[in-house]
């Protein structure tokens, strides 16, 4: 069976453009795929300096996944911190690396092209750790002889560049040392409107938290932005962020009958997200349940992370040791 392998990025609570976006089409590659998935919080370290703060969005993000149904009987679910050989094998694919292709790197240079406009120093403010960002990322990638890293169109580039450093390994050697992995692109990612319309983003903070209590999700959902149509008036479904996100969580019989009140008239904005918070209500209490009840008990969530490094750490070192036997180090 082929292996597929997902990083989680541990910057901020969950939300339902997450659950949707990634977390969902993630966990459906577990029917095709022997799947790895890792906590990425050392790329998180870039950009998240508090330590409480970092230390609470890995557990939060692990106990997300869990509850959203990662079984870690089935997956190998690890921190990417708990696994030395990922940084060892990183460190010798900088060898690899050209900094011209770091130079490209999206980040980098959105970051360069932020400091030059406004006059500063191209690189101000700008560490190692997002400069080598994609090495760092290739060696989570070819670490684990992935076949396939599951992206969106956005994040091809990271994948790019692992087969870029690790084609450059192979070639020096005229061998195979290393898997070229190839991106997956998920053409079809739902695209989760936010409470203003927008795409759903903790950017533009109009997000609907994924484990949010009851009554918070329901004053959220009352929040979200309507025009001025009347009670009377028909309304177009498919113009509605409400019915969007509604289509998300509903039978498609449910989506039917709102589809046509919708444009029959008679229903007004504040009926219809009611409705809506019935059917968003009825999918995440389980998942809040689970996720609170995760969160409670620590000592657990670490045990289930140990437990997958220890499946992980064979796999890296035997990646490792070729590299080095190879290099004519091991």
């Amino acid at each position: 069976m082929k292996i597929a392998l997902t990083g989680i990025k541990p910057t901020g609570i969950l939300h339902i453009g997450n659950y949707f976006g990634a977390i969902k089409p993630a966990l459906e590659l577990t029917r095709e795929y022997e799947t790895r998935y890792f906590i990425a919080d050392y790329h998180a370290l870039n950009t998240m300096k508090d330590p409480k703060e970092l230390s609470a969005c890995i557990r939060e993000v692990a106990a997300g996944w869990l509850a959203a149904g990662l079984d870690p009987e089935r997956v190998i679910f690890y921190r990417q911190s708990s696994v030395p050989e990922t940084f060892e094998l990183a460190a010798m694919l900088m060898a690899f690396t050209a900094k011209g292709l770091m130079n490209r790197a999206h980040a980098y240079k959105a970051a360069v092209q932020e400091n030059t406009e406004k006059n500063d120093d191209p690189d101000a403010g700008i560490n190692m750790g997002l400069f080598t960002y994609p090495v760092l990322m290739a060696a989570d990638i070819i670490l684990f002889n992935a076949d396939v890293v599951p992206v969106g169109k956005d994040q091809v580039q990271h994948v790019e560049m692992a087969q870029d450093i690790a084609q450059a390994v192979n070639f020096n050697y005229k061998t195979e040392v290393l898997k070229v992995p190839r991106a997956a692109v998920r053409e079809s990612v739902a695209v989760v409107p936010g409470l203003d319309g927008r795409k759903m983003s903790k950017s533009y903070g109009n997000v609907i938290p994924l484990f949010a209590p009851e009554k918070e999700l329901r004053t959220l959902i009352m929040r979200i932005v309507t025009n001025s149509q009347g009670i009377g008036e028909p309304k177009d479904p498919e113009t509605s962020q409400i019915y969007l996100l509604y289509k998300l969580f509903a039978s498609e019989a449910e989506q039917k009958a709102l589809s046509a009140r919708y444009r029959e008239g008679g229903m007004g904005w504040g009926e219809a997200k009611e409705e809506l918070f019935r059917v968003v209500n009825r999918e995440l209490a389980p998942l809040r349940e689970r996720f609170n009840a995760i969160m409670g008990d620590p000592a657990g969530l670490d045990a289930v992370l140990s437990r997958g490094a220890e499946k992980a750490r064979p796999i890296a070192a035997a990646t490792v040791q070729r590299f080095r036997r190879a290099a004519g180090i091991g």
